[in-house]
């Protein structure tokens, strides 16, 4: 006796059924495209069958702010596509500051639990209906929105991601994606780095800092760059750093005023937040630009508009998402980053890989700056 059938629809128009070797398949008729989809008809009592209904992965979850030992490892179901949307199964994510600021509560999560993660590289395994652009087999990469890269597959809005060119490893893609586009915006937008600039890097051996120093370099400013270790100064040289201070052993503000012969820096890039804001500052000169882009130590006290105007500063805090609002943005961005890995004029490191289900390692090694250059989880 054959088995009960379960059909799942919402076409209006019924043309015929018909079978294969394996699946049983309706014939629909969809009045506003004017052609028949096939909608796949799963037997209720077979299991492989309902495990293609309800298809399982493994992602990481976070249920409430705290530590790395927040972040659990565990099976999550996965939709289908819809319109606009296309399945990517992840190849390789990017670990982020920004996701550190997620976990801990600095900054909200649209609900929780969640899954973390801002940065993915993959290949399309299914699109949505009607989209075109996009095909399964193709390399994609995002860097942004949507949350929810910390897992093996995900469901992303087409218009968000860019593909990967075929001479860009996967893996190297998922490295600097956010981190590159990142410096993109900062050191060709925010404030745009010409040749004779003076520039102050702080975390000058960090994933994002590592890039701004190459970048930045190549566009013929002087770079002065903080870090925290000798071994991480030796690295700071290598990627274009003219002048490298370890904090731990000098006063970077008067380091900076004895480089620039007490003139000050142009622009300061400052990751790092509550420990070096009020020195970025001091390191300004008349008109300088104060770029504050992340808070790893925490977050500045607030700064009084009269502080500011003793030099006539000025004083943004940018995020990648808000300078690649537009699809045009998002693919100008991409394109100088790949081009400029082309190029050779951005070298990257990718120091530390962990497997994804290892997440809250390498979030505790992250946080402990026990890590430099690029870190990457491998679902």
């Amino acid at each position: 006796m054959p088995m009960p059938l379960t059909f799942r629809t919402t076409a209006p128009i019924l043309l015929g059924l018909s079978r294969t070797s394996s699946s049983y398949s309706l014939l629909l008729l969809n009045p506003k495209k004017n052609k028949p989809p096939i909608l796949r008809a799963v037997p209720t009592s077979a299991p492989a069958a309902a495990a293609a209904v309800s298809n399982m992965v493994k992602a990481i979850r976070v249920y409430q702010h705290g530590g790395p030992e927040v972040l659990k490892w565990e099976d999550v179901e996965i939709g289908e596509p819809k319109e606009g949307e296309i399945l990517v199964k992840n190849q390789a994510i990017g670990l982020n500051f920004i996701d550190v600021y997620f976990r801990k509560g600095v900054y909200k999560p649209p609900s929780l639990p969640y899954t973390p993660g801002m940065e993915a590289v993959g290949v399309v395994k299914a699109v949505g209906p009607g989209l075109t652009g996009r095909a399964v087999g193709d390399v994609v990469a995002y860097a942004g929105n949507p949350m929810g890269s910390y897992a093996e597959e995900q469901i992303l809005p087409a218009d968000n991601v860019v593909p990967v060119p075929s001479s860009v490893d996967p893996v190297v893609a998922a490295s600097v994606m956010l981190k590159g586009m990142t410096a993109q915006y900062l050191l060709r937008r925010c404030f745009k780095v010409e040749p004779g600039h003076v520039v102050l890097i702080h975390a000058a051996a960090g994933g994002t800092g590592s890039l701004l120093c190459q970048w930045a370099n190549a566009l013929g400013a002087t770079v002065i760059g903080t870090v925290s270790t000798k071994d991480k100064a030796a690295q700071a040289k290598e990627d274009g750093c003219h002048h490298v201070i370890i904090c731990k052993d000098e006063d970077f503000v008067a380091r900076v005023k004895e480089i620039t012969s007490g003139s000050g820096v142009h622009v300061v890039y400052d990751s790092v937040g509550k420990d070096t804001f009020q020195g970025s500052l001091d390191c300004l000169r008349v008109r300088g630009y104060m770029v504050s882009f992340g808070q790893s130590s925490g977050l500045p006290e607030p700064v009084p508009l009269a502080a500011i105007g003793v030099k006539s500063l000025f004083l943004t805090r940018p995020t990648l998402m808000q300078y690649n609002a537009t699809r045009d943005e998002l693919l100008e961005s991409a394109g100088e980053l790949f081009a400029n890995i082309a190029a050779g004029i951005i070298k990257f490191r990718i120091n530390h890989k962990y497997p994804l289900s290892d997440a809250a390692q390498a979030h505790a090694d992250l946080e402990s700056r026990k890590t430099t250059g690029s870190v990457v989880l491998l679902p």
